[in-house]
């Protein structure tokens, strides 16, 4: 629909969506008078239930461009985070409503089984899979039945001062190229007689074609391209740039993230650490205590020694300030990340360039796995519009996506959508490779144990025996008994046969 046409319905219903923008803030239910105060006829309502204040403008104007060709009121209406979903259920039981809700997709197995989450009946063209990344649909899958729209998504990903970098890229092509030239120019006095004319002229060809060059030395193409080979693809190509990065000045770190928020660090264990299968709601697919988890923490521990970074001084916003200001190369970011580094731009705040990369793996053939957390629409077990609100909840998770981000700040799970930003692109590549928070009730606390565990190895705990005793209590969580892990002895710390020599069995 054209921005002409778009501006003339919201006109039309200008008074209608001011109520609903008012009603939708005040948080507060609807009454049938209230009704009948906002709207005129006998159309049908759906109410839908958020937390997000954010979502507040973004979700009135899907209410106003659905209500354009659909004889259907849809009223948002803000609800406080603390007790949603209990909320959800009192309402429901009580007079039906809402018709729809906005949910993480970790609280949808409660969700379901207290019937306040009806499989999604995706009608009209295409499908679930045509029409969403395949994280998102995972991630509102639970036992094989998708109860979700998945909506918008959060990721890390590695944000990198795109500046540095293309002054280093720029910096290692004059190198390669002068270290060419010279070699040439070289080999041509050594190829040219004594007394030739062009060995007497002082200026090699190479050195007039240079001189009578204009503008930039190498292309866009060729800087971006020694952009992709300078960024780091492992944690071990991190440390090998830091030890060999020319800094500036201003720089105080190469490296430095949030070590103590667990979705900034899950990267490290994401592709060997097992909760509840790639959909997160299987409880026997759990594979906490392995090998390969052991390995990737004593790789994350070791960073602590590496980069030394403080603990009880480090802060998220306080880390993207000084990425701002120039003081770091390299941190692990989240999408709202976007929203600040543009502002800061436009303001005359930050005089550098920035990109978004994939995040690093542990090492070559050792791939990591970022966390994600997927928000979807749900449609209410309760609701006596279970039709409608399956239509709505579509349009507003993929027709009514373009916008999500300008107006929302968060970033659309559906597929094909112009995120306008290529950082956020990005970040949606990364969102598809990652895995979803399980959405288990029985191992609703790992978070907050595997965010401690990853605290203590920081710091100097044993690695292997802190996830040993992790996966002891998870397990005795979801089987109800005592259960014990049986020590996996690494085999780096496997001890030493001793030789024995033909003179020490002479000497006994």
């Amino acid at each position: 629909m054209s921005l002409k046409k778009r501006l003339k319905a919201a006109g039309i219903i200008a008074i209608a969506a001011a109520a609903v923008f008012g009603i939708a803030r005040s948080g507060l239910a609807i009454s049938e008078k209230q009704e009948e105060t906002v709207f005129t006829g006998g159309k049908e309502t759906l109410y839908l239930w958020y937390t997000d204040e954010m979502l507040t403008s973004y979700l009135t104007g899907a209410a106003v461009a659905y209500n354009e060709d659909h004889d259907v009121r849809i009223v948002p209406v803000l609800q406080p985070a603390l007790e949603y979903l209990e909320g959800i259920n009192q309402a429901s039981l009580e007079s039906n409503t809402p018709d729809l809700y906005i949910l993480g997709h970790d609280s949808l197995e409660k969700a379901y089984l207290a019937g306040l989450a009806s499989e999604v009946a995706f009608s009209g063209e295409g499908s679930m899979e045509e029409a969403y990344l395949k994280t998102g649909l995972q991630a509102a899958t639970y036992k094989d039945k998708v109860i979700g729209y998945p909506f918008y998504f959060e990721t890390s990903g590695l944000l990198y001062n795109r500046t540095y970098l293309e002054d280093m890229a720029k910096s290692q092509l004059e190198a390669e190229a002068d270290l060419a030239e010279g070699e040439e120019a070289q080999a041509q006095v050594e190829e040219t007689p004594p007394d030739s004319e062009e060995g007497q002229s002082g200026e090699s060809s190479t050195e007039s074609e240079e001189a009578g060059m204009e503008g930039e030395r190498f292309t866009k193409e060729q800087v971006e391209a020694r952009i992709k080979e300078i960024l780091p693809a492992t944690i071990k190509d991190i440390e090998t740039f830091a030890d060999e990065y020319d800094a500036p000045e201003q720089v105080e770190g190469v490296f430095k993230w949030d070590v103590t928020d667990i979705f900034y660090n899950y990267f490290f264990v994401g592709n060997t650490l097992k909760m509840g299968g790639e959909a997160g709601w299987n409880t026997g697919q759990i594979d906490i205590y392995n090998l390969e988890t052991i390995e990737s923490l004593r790789v994350y521990q070791e960073l602590n020694q590496f980069f030394s970074i403080d603990t009880s001084e480090i802060d998220y916003e306080a880390i993207l300030d000084e990425f701002m200001a120039g003081k770091t190369v390299f941190t692990i970011a989240t999408t709202d990340a976007v929203f600040k580094l543009e502002d800061a731009k436009s303001d005359g705040l930050m005089a550098y360039d920035y990109g978004i990369a994939l995040v690093p793996d542990i090492d070559e053939g050792k791939p990591s796995r970022s966390l994600s957390m997927t928000s979807c629409v749900v449609v209410n077990g309760y609701s006596a519009n279970k039709e409608t609100a399956n239509d709505f909840a579509r349009f507003l998770t993929t027709r009514y996506s373009d916008i999500l981000y300008a107006r929302g700040g968060k970033v659309s799970a559906a597929k094909n959508v112009e995120y306008g930003y290529e950082a956020l692109a990005m970040f949606a590549a990364e969102y598809e490779k990652s895995i979803s928070m399980p959405k288990m009730i029985e191992t609703s606390n790992f978070w907050v144990q595997l965010e401690v565990l990853f605290s203590e190895v920081w710091n100097g705990a044993d690695a292997n025996e802190k996830l040993k005793k992790l996966s002891e209590q998870i397990m005795e969580q979801v089987t109800g008994e005592i259960y014990e892990e049986e020590y996996l002895v690494e085999p780096d710390l496997e001890p030493e046969e001793e030789e024995y020599t033909e003179e020490d069995f002479e000497e006994e």
